[in-house]
C-alpha cells in the first residue's frame, strides 16, 4: 500500500483544513486507516482513526468535537476534517494504513504503512 497525504498548509487559529490521504495498491477499503501527528521534539502520537467500513471511528481526546475522520472506499481515500484549529495542532500529519486490523486502532505499532507527512502550521 503506499499513501499519499495532501491538504496542510498554513492557517489562523480557528480556522479549517481537510487533510486527504490517498492510498494505492493492496486492498485499502479492508482495513482500518488513521491519522497521527507529529510536533517537533515529540513522539507521534494518535489523533483519529476510522474502521474498514467508515461505521466507527475513534479520536484523541484532544481533537474530539473539532476533527471528523472519513473514508470514500471507492476512491481509496481518507480525509480529516480540521476545524477550530488552535496553535498547539501544529504538527506534521501522517496518514497510516492497518494491514492487518479491520476495527478503530489507535497505536502506532497496529499500523503498518505510512504516508509521507503534511505539515500544518496553526498561526495564534
Amino acid at each position: 500500500v503506499q499513501l499519499q497525504a495532501s491538504g496542510g498548509g498554513l492557517v489562523q487559529a480557528g480556522g479549517s483544513l481537510r487533510l486527504s490521504c490517498a492510498a494505492s495498491g493492496r486492498t485499502f477499503s479492508s482495513y482500518a486507516m488513521g491519522w497521527f501527528c507529529q510536533a517537533p521534539g515529540k513522539e507521534r502520537e494518535f489523533v483519529a482513526t476510522v474502521s474498514w467500513s467508515g461505521g466507527s471511528t475513534y479520536y484523541a481526546d484532544s481533537v474530539k468535537g473539532r476533527f471528523t475522520i472519513s473514508r470514500d472506499n471507492a476512491k481509496n481515500t481518507v480525509y480529516l476534517q480540521m476545524n477550530s484549529l488552535k496553535p498547539e495542532d501544529t504538527a506534521v500529519y501522517y496518514c497510516a494504513a492497518s494491514g492487518r486490523y479491520r476495527g478503530v486502532r489507535s497505536q502506532v505499532s497496529e499500523y503498518d504503512y505510512w504516508g509521507q507527512g503534511t505539515l500544518v502550521t496553526v498561526s495564534s
